[in-house]
């Protein structure tokens, strides 16, 4: 335990479930981030999945409603790239196959490349793609952003290309891992 924090008022169940109608007023959750919430306020660990079964009986916990509006509302507004979506799906615990069925969907009728390079012109507007992309350090700056913003490797270099001759070099560098892929089960 860390020392120097006060613990959380622990919750009956009465309370736990005023506690989660607030939180799930506030934003969605998916329900292992949920449960994981109300197991650090919850008097006891009954009391948390009594809170659990009483919300899904409501209908207010779907895992698979959460991951396909996240999915659409990261593609549409934030312009991010498959990958990345599914690796944010992971680490807010929504379970595996659930995130991917709502990737899939989500992505199904979207051009990669088209996605790509609106992000990488909403990321870098005010500037002369051409020109700045000319520069080695930038050329390759532009392509980690790219990567970190979940596309494929092949998908960023067809984008780069584009605008930067120099793009072609890129072919030889190998796809970004996924750094917390195993982290969040």
């Amino acid at each position: 335990m860390v020392t120097g924090m006060p613990r959380a008022t622990q919750l009956t169940p009465e309370r736990l479930w005023s506690y989660a109608l607030r939180l799930l007023g506030q934003r969605a959750y998916s329900e292992g981030e949920l449960r994981a919430k109300l197991r650090l306020r919850a008097d006891s660990v009954g009391a948390a999945e009594e809170v659990m079964t009483k919300l899904a009986d409501y209908g207010l916990l779907d895992d698979q409603k959460f991951a396909e509006t996240y999915a659409v509302s990261r593609r549409e507004n934030d312009q991010l790239g498959r990958l990345r979506v599914l690796r944010d799906l992971r680490a807010r615990r929504v379970p595996h196959q659930v995130a991917e069925r709502a990737v899939s969907r989500a992505f199904s009728e979207t051009d990669e490349q088209e996605l790509a390079a609106a992000h990488l012109t909403r990321k870098l507007r005010g500037k002369n793609l051409a020109e700045w992309l000319s520069d080695e350090r930038h050329l390759a700056s532009a392509f980690g952003r790219l990567q970190r913003a979940g596309f494929s490797a092949s998908a960023s270099i067809a984008v780069l290309k584009r605008f930067a001759t120099r793009a072609v070099e890129l072919e030889n560098l190998p796809e970004a891992p996924l750094a917390d892929e195993e982290a969040v089960d």
